[in-house]
């Protein structure tokens, strides 16, 4: 599945510089800064993406 719309982080509001944006791509999750979109992506595992995001809630990154 491909979803076409990339998903600004809720965290990234007014004047922050230090904004992602997200989407899928079939059983990836692409990662991209909002402010440099033209540098491409990061492309994680679905797996490897829900570690990364348990492990930010926990604190421990």
């Amino acid at each position: 599945m491909i979803t076409d719309h990339w998903h600004k982080s809720s965290y990234s509001q007014g004047g922050a510089t230090n904004c992602v944006e997200c989407r899928t791509a079939d059983s990836r999750v692409l990662v991209r800064d909002t402010q440099n979109r033209s540098a491409g992506h990061l492309s994680f595992s679905s797996r490897e993406w829900a570690a990364f995001l348990g492990a930010a809630a926990e604190g421990e990154l």
